[in-house]
């Protein structure tokens, strides 16, 4: 088989397309290269959709923490303890496990005048499941840098915005927002890398792979175990996640160059 053909067969084998079975022998180079690179599908999907979700969840987490009311301050604060606290493998059990209390079939919601049932199964999936864990994840993380940028917003440029009449939600909006983002664009990049490695752990936890659609790691475990050579699966994942890596730093240094243009 050429190696064109095994991209044919398997290069969106991850998501349910081409050819279901695994190759059990005469496993080529390509092979790997080419299924393990469709793994990284899922990776960059956990990766996005956390990253995405999780700086608009971070940004208002960490707004909370910083208001002067503790009904906002005192939730915030203890979300942010405890995801930071706590591993993040340990955190994809706990919620697995939460996730497994719930009936299979769904909850019904009585709403008086009619009853719903609301899906859960698919709370115990990885493309959902997980996804979740490593949201919350990020958004305690990104929180705290973010709320470390705010609290060295110059305390000069505030009183500015005041002494000009601007209210708390223009100053916000206006001032410390844009500040915040560019004091902690630096930090909030590694996050962003941190995150995208820790994709890889998904595959170690306890939430399965729907239909078999496994990541990255999956596929360098099953080929680890056909061929009885890890040295080569394994650097090959390490190689796409460097590349993917590099990618994420030149996207968030033109973001950084364009936030801090002034300068």
């Amino acid at each position: 088989m050429s190696c064109l053909q095994t991209l044919t067969d398997y290069g969106l084998r991850s998501i349910g397309q081409g050819v279901r079975g695994l190759p059990k022998s005469d496993i080529t180079l390509c092979d790997q290269f080419v299924l393990i690179g469709s793994g990284m599908i899922w990776n960059v999907y956990f990766a996005i959709i956390a990253l995405f979700f999780g700086f608009f969840a971070a940004t208002a987490i960490a707004f909370a923490k910083n208001s002067p009311q503790a009904i906002l301050r005192v939730p915030s604060s203890i979300f942010i303890f405890i995801l930071r606290g706590s591993p993040l493998f340990i955190q994809f059990f706990i919620v697995y496990e939460t996730f497994v209390l719930f009936p299979k079939i769904g909850i019904d919601l009585n709403l008086i005048f009619m009853e719903i049932t609301v899906e859960t199964r698919w709370l115990t999936r990885a493309w959902l499941g997980a996804l979740i864990v490593l949201f919350l994840n990020t958004t305690a993380y990104s929180a705290q840098i973010f709320y470390g940028a705010i609290q060295s917003v110059p305390l000069g440029d505030i009183e500015a915005a005041q002494a000009l009449g601007l209210t708390n939600k223009q100053i916000n909006k206006r001032i410390i927002w844009p500040t915040m983002l560019r004091l902690a664009w630096a930090s909030y990049t590694n996050e962003a890398i941190f995150l995208f490695h820790a994709t890889a752990l998904v595959f170690f936890s306890s939430f399965p792979a729907w239909q078999q659609k496994g990541d990255a790691l999956y596929y360098a475990s099953y080929f680890a175990d056909k061929t009885f050579n890890p040295f080569v699966p394994y650097p090959i994942i390490a190689m796409y996640f460097i590349i993917f890596t590099i990618i994420i730093i030149l996207i968030f240094n033109s973001i950084n160059k364009k936030l801090n243009k002034h300068l």
